[in-house]
């Protein structure tokens, strides 16, 4: 059984949603990013727990990237295996990283990480 090992992203790093691809909107709150490949048991659960806390959290959406298909982000961010997950707060800024399968509490905990980090708490950019 994987482990889901919550990591602080010390530089900052940011994703949009040119960067993600087509279709994809951040969060008003968060984003879930998830990177995942076709073939990953541990992705499907991933898949259904970030739906699941998103659909929970007002203002938290969940992205989920095809690893091979954005095979040059995978390397920038040093994605090593799936899934992995960043937590991005409302300007796209990556706050945590994490790799595993999640637990629902531990995906709720890192969002509180990205929301403290939210706009309205920092005040203007």
């Amino acid at each position: 059984m994987e482990v889901f090992v919550v990591e602080r992203v010390e530089r900052v790093e940011r994703l949009n949603p040119e960067v993600l691809g087509a279709g994809a909107r951040l969060g008003e709150r968060a984003t879930l990013v998830q990177f995942s490949s076709a073939f990953c048991q541990p992705c499907r659960a991933t898949r259904r727990t970030l739906a699941e806390v998103a659909a929970m959290v007002e203002g938290v959406v969940h992205l989920e990237v095809d690893a091979e298909e954005h095979l040059a982000l995978v390397r920038e961010l040093e994605v090593t295996g799936t899934p992995t997950v960043f937590v991005l707060d409302a300007r796209g800024r990556i706050v945590r990283r994490a790799t595993g399968q999640p637990r629902k509490a531990d995906v709720i905990a890192a969002l509180g990480a990205a929301v403290d980090t939210s706009p309205a708490a920092e005040g203007p950019e």
